[in-house]
């Protein structure tokens, strides 16, 4: 991995002097195999909602820099992760989502394991010497979980989750996220780097010109953060979450702060996820980096448990998804075109705006992790 240090040393400046990353850095296939040693398999990541696998034997399957992997409830009840391989010569064991019962089983050569990770069957093995069933499981991944937000590390050592994490729960608090629902998710492909999409999702710099006809221009206030996430706030004293401006669809969150009552809350949880949290909902874009130029975002949306009872809840939520698919398309299509201009020979890293320091603070973090 190459750096220029000089227009590395420019990038990190304070931001009143800075420049722009190079473009090496959103284009480079040797800087996108250093961040997933460096980064990716280093940070706790998001996978979904809790409540999105409710019973003994859902699971569901991830594509992550690391590799296949799939969460499971087992019998008991109890959420795991494993690396989404057979023990014996190393096939895919589940697709998708669904429903595994008691047991998952190879659809190679029929090996089985136990939803908690043990092996069960193992067919003509009795002339394996030395073969010992215990040490034959599923490779488990550290899980852990904030307010039912499921997160995993492929690292089994370093900071727990609620380091990461930092002040985040407390700034959230009286959102009561516990009691969030996932109501709806979908995934795009996108034609940019990963970072691209989460540096575009924390500024309000581009949003009078992208989305111009569907959300408008926005003011935003930076909010001091601790811990390893970023967080900008988007004034509004009525939702943004749905593309009615004049009145929310939802009620607010009974018992909102007064903070929490100016607006949504927009994060990054580095390194690939972005919660916007606003006063009547929450969404999450969620980025799987594929290559240096290729990442699939997938939005997830989540009501409080009372508001996804009402009986109309549907009817009222639908103009909710239509922002939030509407917005993250108007993203796409200005990124893919960002990153075939930073491809350009001619390419030379430009001065940042004073509404870029979201971006600036989550490209001195990224570098930070590059180098270390």
């Amino acid at each position: 991995m190459q750096l220029d240090r000089d227009k590395i040393e420019a990038a990190i400046a304070p931001l009143r002097v800075a420049r722009s990353m190079p473009a090496d850095i959103y284009t480079s296939p040797d800087i996108f195999a250093a961040e997933r040693e460096k980064i990716f398999l280093r940070h706790w990541f998001f996978l979904c909602r809790e409540d999105q696998l409710p019973n003994p034997g859902d699971y569901r399957s991830f594509d992550t820099q690391g590799g296949p992997i799939f969460l499971v409830r087992g019998q008991d009840g109890v959420l795991r992760c494993f690396a989404n391989y057979c023990r014996h010569r190393g096939s895919l064991l589940v697709k998708g989502s669904g429903n595994c019962g008691a047991r998952i089983m190879c659809p190679y050569h029929a090996w089985s394991y136990f939803s908690d990770g043990r092996l069960y069957g193992c067919p003509d093995m009795q002339d394996a010497e030395g073969f010992d069933r215990k040490e034959n499981g599923l490779v488990p991944l550290r899980i852990d979980s904030w307010a039912g937000f499921v997160f995993v590390n492929f690292a089994q050592d370093g900071p727990s989750l609620e380091d990461q994490l930092g002040d985040l729960p407390e700034r959230f608090a009286s959102h009561r996220m516990d009691r969030m629902r996932c109501t709806w998710t979908t995934e795009i492909e996108a034609g940019c780097n990963w970072k691209l999409f989460l540096e575009n999702a924390m500024e309000t710099y581009h949003t009078g010109t992208v989305h111009r006809d569907s959300i408008g221009a926005q003011t935003q206030r930076a909010i001091p953060t601790r811990g390893d996430w970023l967080c900008m706030q988007v004034l509004s004293r009525t939702s943004i979450g749905s593309l009615d401006r004049s009145r929310a669809p939802f009620d607010p969150i009974p018992g909102l702060d007064e903070d929490a009552r100016e607006g949504t809350y927009f994060t990054l949880l580095h390194p690939l996820t972005q919660f916007a949290v606003a006063q009547d909902c929450m969404w999450w874009l969620n980025v799987t980096p594929l290559s240096a130029d290729a990442s699939r975002i997938e939005i997830g949306g989540c009501f409080p448990e009372d508001t996804v009872a009402l009986p109309d809840f549907a009817e009222r939520a639908a103009p909710y998804q239509e922002r939030w698919l509407r917005v993250a398309r108007e993203d796409i299509g200005i990124l893919e075109d960002q990153q075939r201009a930073l491809a350009s020979a001619l390419f030379r890293p430009g001065p940042l705006s004073g509404r870029d320091d979201m971006v600036h603070e989550a490209g001195r973090w990224h570098v930070a992790r590059l180098l270390d």
